[in-house]
């Protein structure tokens, strides 16, 4: 018999979908972003300007939901969208200095909600991120 209660990456998924949503209610209520929003503007933070395609395939979700969340970002002043000087379609996308703003404000909310995690790990955080890098790394 197959236990999926016991399934490692099942488990871990749903770990990940809790901890995604517990933080998305925040920013969600705070900051009225959605999750592929969130995403963009941290991986922007991170990285500087970045093409669509990078954002894609650096914040797992498909290109039309990271286009549309970057046209909503545009349409409300805090990414700018440069076209590719050598291909029209690749699109570069940037931080405005609203949009450095905003994330300077979710940093805080997002160390207070780290904090918290780390809180109920406990003894158990190193073990845990010791883990992840383990699944994580490149094979």
């Amino acid at each position: 018999m197959f236990d999926l209660s016991s399934f490692l990456p099942y488990r871990l998924a749903v770990a990940a979908a809790a901890v995604s949503r517990d933080f998305a209610a925040i920013y969600r209520a705070k900051f009225g972003l959605s999750v592929p929003e969130w995403r963009i503007l941290a991986h922007l933070s991170q990285a500087g300007p970045v093409s669509v395609r990078d954002i894609h395939a650096r914040v797992d979700m498909d290109k039309p939901k990271v286009s549309r969340a970057a046209a909503r970002l545009q349409r409300r002043g805090y990414v700018a969208k440069v076209d590719g000087t050598e291909d029209r379609r690749l699109v570069s996308l940037s931080l405005t200095p609203a949009g450095r703003r905003l994330v300077g404000k979710i940093v805080p909310e997002a160390r207070r909600f780290q904090a918290r995690l780390e809180a109920r790990l406990g003894d158990r955080l190193a073990a845990f991120a010791d883990a992840l890098e383990s699944l994580s790394a490149k094979r």
